[in-house]
């Protein structure tokens, strides 16, 4: 199929890969039609109302905006009204996003100590941030370039050679970390403490990710007015600007070379494009060879999956909580043990994002999310589970509360692993298998292509699970390139 002119793309999966994919095949010519099983799009990140209020469930920030003006770009709308949006303005544009700077990263509570990224001057690990962000903060350009380019194209080249020049030959976050001798261990804890943000261990990223905390420190954190979900309308509203005919509610029965079919239509095509989970995916295609089925599946560890409590405030959290709070385990090696076992750990890392009324999302009433990292067993949890309990009496006591946060709420919903595997991996494992570092980043597993399947590309979360929002977008970017180089419109 090399060269050849295609022009019927069927993108399954309306999450954030799958519409940024849909929007640039369509403006660069092909029909595309977008299958979204839910009647909502988003995957991953959602809306709910609880109490009357809007709360977004999916990621809570946004980071590296220029790969947001970049897509926008791509798709024709220009790079100036992103960058007014970005300064805090308002923008009329297509899809535009009003992007709001919060003042921190967020405020973290580990073993007894509180400190806020970036670390204030006068706080006793101020030095040892100072000499961390010093050096890697400056990377955030040659980051910013490899979320937006092909790994295999020259000019990732350059900012490769700058990384491994700061990291060496200790390529794993856990490896980099632990070889700066001069950093103070609680400090060491918050910076690796970021890569389960990618559902894993540090000694299972690369070392690029003890960077982040340093970069987005120095670049910052952004929420959309409005909520994160949207970036998931501002996506929408690209993609039908572009073309892209979009169908919810469509179940995809099975995934065939030149066909999907739904539960009452089949579409035909000549391209398909999944941002599915891998696990979801393998479903409806079925095994590469007949033979495969019979073979015993391997042992598979998988990325956390969240146990997570949004709720209306029956009245508002004291002035000094933070935005975005992070609490982490009293044994952070101990979580990365337990989460890979599939077992109910001792503690857990929490987040809790508080919105205050009046604030980035338009709600008369203040809102929270506590988000617990949870193991991927695919059981269902409630605000009464002992595990569910026990963490939340913690972290409020962490947090210099008088009672716990659920205390605090008046409406609540609980989204679970039983939830996140309903349209997800079945386990609800947020970004599917968990892989050694060797197999992120360039030679990222799985591929944007099947090797087995050359009409079958990939895009979303469980390529690229790390980085958030950027680079899903980028990955989704970065893949499209390549079918279009293949196969042009």
């Amino acid at each position: 199929m090399r060269g050849s002119v295609v022009s019927r793309v069927v993108v399954v999966g309306g999450g954030i890969g799958g519409l940024a994919a849909s929007a640039l095949l369509a403006s660069a010519g092909h029909t595309v039609t977008l299958l979204e099983k839910s009647t909502d799009l988003g995957g991953k990140s959602r809306r709910v109302r609880v109490g009357g209020q809007q709360i977004d469930t999916g990621p809570s920030l946004v980071t590296f905006p220029a790969a947001w003006h970049e897509l926008r770009r791509r798709l024709g709308h220009g790079d100036a009204a992103g960058e007014a949006a970005a300064s805090g303005s308002s923008s009329s544009a297509v899809g535009e996003l009003d992007l709001v700077r919060m003042p921190e990263v967020g405020r973290y509570y580990y073993q007894g100590e509180t400190v806020t990224l970036p670390v204030p001057p006068g706080h006793p690990w101020y030095p040892a941030w100072r000499r961390f962000s010093d050096e890697h903060a400056p990377l955030a350009d040659d980051v910013t370039k490899l979320l937006l380019t092909d790994p295999l194209d020259r000019a990732a080249l350059p900012g490769i050679r700058r990384l491994l020049g700061v990291y060496g030959s200790r390529l794993t976050t856990r490896a980099y970390l632990d070889g700066l001798d001069w950093m103070p261990d609680g400090l060491r804890e918050i910076l690796a403490i970021h890569t389960l943000n990618a559902g894993v261990s540090p000694s299972r990223t690369a070392a690029l990710y003890a960077s982040m905390p340093a970069i987005m420190a120095e670049t910052g954190v952004w929420v959309p007015r409005g909520g994160v979900y949207e970036v998931v309308e501002a996506l929408a509203t690209l993609a039908d600007a572009a073309g892209v005919a979009i169908r919810t509610g469509q179940t995809v029965t099975r995934i065939e070379r030149g066909r999907v079919r739904t539960a009452d239509a089949v579409y035909e095509n000549d391209l398909v494009v999944s941002a599915l989970d891998a696990e979801l995916l393998g479903s409806l295609v079925g095994p590469r060879l007949p033979l495969l089925s019979l073979l015993p599946r391997p042992h598979r560890t998988l990325s956390c999956s969240a146990i997570a409590v949004y709720g209306v405030l029956r009245e508002d959290l004291p002035v000094g909580i933070a935005a975005h709070s992070v609490v982490l385990p009293t044994k952070p090696a101990a979580l990365h043990r337990s989460l890979e076992a599939a077992d109910e750990p001792a503690d857990t890392m929490a987040f809790v994002n508080l919105y205050r009324a009046g604030g980035v999302h338009p709600n008369e009433r203040s809102t929270v999310g506590i988000l617990l990292t949870s193991p991927s067993d695919g059981a269902e949890y409630t605000i009464e589970h002992p595990f569910v309990r026990r963490e939340i009496e913690r972290i409020s006591t962490a947090m210099g509360l008088l009672a716990p946060l659920t205390d605090y709420l008046d409406e609540h919903v609980v989204l679970d692993p039983r939830y996140y595997g309903s349209f997800g991996e079945p386990h609800g494992a947020l970004y599917g298998t968990a892989r050694p570092a060797w197999l992120s980043g360039p030679l990222h597993v799985p591929s944007y292509v099947d090797p087995f399947r050359p009409w079958l590309w990939r895009v979303g979360a469980s390529v690229h699970p790390g980085g958030g929002l950027p680079a899903v977008l980028g990955g989704a970017m970065i893949a499209v390139s390549r079918m279009l180089k293949k196969f042009p419109a």
